[in-house]
């Protein structure tokens, strides 16, 4: 058998892009002919795979998935090259299937998660003809777990305490419509403050008013920057007459944790 070298895998690897270990046992089947790795690399599809996975992703799906018994959920955004794809019905079996396995398998990592799917995704890539990604991955725990899906783009899952399976999913179209980052205004990091409070200072000081006057108007700004990233600071969407924190107190309930991903958010 001709030597396999470390310059021989680097070599096939930048053609064909394909992984280093794949290379090395490509290489060890061809005997250390390369010209023979790549013919059977391409009769398995693998570099085709390896081409699709450089292309950008700028289409997608969520996928969520809750435990029966409402104590454990899971949320993934799925992502492809273009929306015809995401109307694929391999697609939406992948998907379906990668949401199963994390919450069946308690996976709690996107790496893992990628790693125990690879296979179906190279497989899917090669049905489809696109580069497909699991580019997020979220889980919750808790007392009780909702949920909302709005045309697959917008997924929330919601964990809450002393709270009724209707009122959870109000709150988790709610945290869909509004784009809420944290649960109340104290969760809010200090970094997170200072810098909205320096652009806030920074504008009103053109405004050259007293410091005193350019105080009022930051604060003022503030307070509603605070509330517009703060559940229970929002005006529910259902009844704009009132904050999302009046409605739980209502109904003695209390939201614990939510993650909301949208499609190509950040």
């Amino acid at each position: 058998m001709s030597k396999i070298t470390t310059a021989l895998i680097v070599e096939l690897r930048r053609r064909t892009g394909i992984g280093l270990l794949e290379c090395k046992k490509a290489l060890i089947k061809a005997n250390g002919n390369i010209e023979i790795a790549i013919k059977e690399m391409r009769k398995t599809g693998k570099i085709e795979v390896a081409k699709k996975i450089k292309r950008i992703t700028g289409e997608g799906a969520i996928f969520v998935k809750i435990c029966k018994n409402k104590q454990h959920g899971v949320i993934i955004e799925l992502d492809c090259e273009t929306d015809f794809v995401v109307r694929n019905k391999n697609f939406n079996d992948f998907g379906n299937k990668v949401v199963n396995v994390a919450l069946h398998d308690r996976i709690t990592d996107v790496n893992t998660l990628r790693k125990v799917c690879a296979e179906q995704c190279s497989f899917l890539i090669r049905q489809v003809g696109e580069n497909i990604n699991i580019r997020r991955f979220g889980i919750l725990e808790g007392d009780h777990i909702g949920f909302y899906l709005h045309n697959t783009r917008i997924g929330v899952i919601v964990s809450g305490s002393n709270i009724s399976k209707e009122l959870i999913k109000y709150i988790a179209m709610h945290i869909a419509a509004s784009k809420p980052e944290y649960i109340n205004k104290y969760d809010i990091p200090t970094e997170v403050f200072s810098r909205e409070y320096q652009i806030q200072w920074s504008i009103a000081e053109q405004s050259k008013k007293s410091d005193g006057i350019i105080n009022k108007i930051v604060d003022g700004r503030m307070r509603k920057f605070m509330e517009g990233i703060s559940l229970i600071e929002q005006n529910f969407v259902m009844d704009q007459n009132k904050k999302v924190g009046q409605l739980l107190s209502e109904h003695n309930a209390k939201i614990n944790d939510f993650i909301r991903f949208e499609v190509g958010g950040v």
